[in-house]
């Protein structure tokens, strides 16, 4: 499945050397930070048994803890291979590979062919795709239960850290860049699809936010 232009920024910077060198932190020193926040206000939903649809999941954290917490079939679209491949190999070390399908590209894009699951995850993504809308009505279209994501808060920090990564991005000629996108808006379309707030967190950077129908 061809990828949009920010697809192909995502394949370049988060390669096979940033997955390798991710998916050795996350065995020394587990889950951390912001995703370690989401996946502990997840788990006071019902995992057991549920479904889960983890959207740029990177080395793929989320679908490990919560398949150690009983959870059962996955889906992982994710637009970068490397981060795919490091994936298959944790659930495979793991012994769950059989419970994960692994799909390369553009989730807006392939979207509409992904059934419903319970629960449907995007860490730190909503941040990396331009069309914000698209992301998250589609996305939310496919959880039946449970949205959980981080997104960077609306701050004028944010907005000016932001701006400089996108700076530094452009010289050095990588079409990937990065988005502070109004949290009120985030928050009304999930409203929209019957989704709402049932936890949050936050830190200087990073809105951690669960909702659920």
């Amino acid at each position: 499945m061809p990828c949009c232009g920010q697809c192909a920024g995502i394949e370049k910077e988060f390669n096979a050397k940033i997955a390798a060198r991710e998916l050795a932190a996350y065995r020394r020193r587990g889950v951390r930070g912001t995703t370690k926040a989401l996946i502990a206000l997840l788990q006071q939903a019902r995992v057991d048994g549920a479904t889960l649809l983890d959207i740029g999941g990177g080395v793929g954290a989320i679908q490990h803890e919560l398949a150690a917490a009983g959870i059962g079939q996955i889906t992982s679209v994710d637009a970068a291979p490397a981060y795919l491949e490091a994936q298959k190999a944790e659930a495979s070390r793991r012994g769950y590979a059989g419970r994960v399908t692994h799909l390369h590209g553009d989730f807006v894009a392939i979207g509409e062919q992904i059934p419903a699951h319970d629960i449907v995850t995007l860490d730190r993504v909503i941040c990396c795709y331009p069309d914000m809308r698209a992301l998250v009505e589609r996305s939310a279209e496919r959880a039946r239960r449970v949205f959980g994501a981080v997104y960077p808060r609306g701050t004028w920090w944010n907005v000016v850290g932001i701006a400089l990564v996108n700076t530094l991005m452009r010289l050095r000629r990588s079409p990937f860049r990065t988005y502070v996108h109004p949290p009120g808006q985030i928050e009304r379309i999930l409203g929209a699809h019957g989704l709402r707030l049932t936890a949050a967190k936050e830190t200087l950077i990073w809105r951690v936010a669960v909702y659920a129908r």
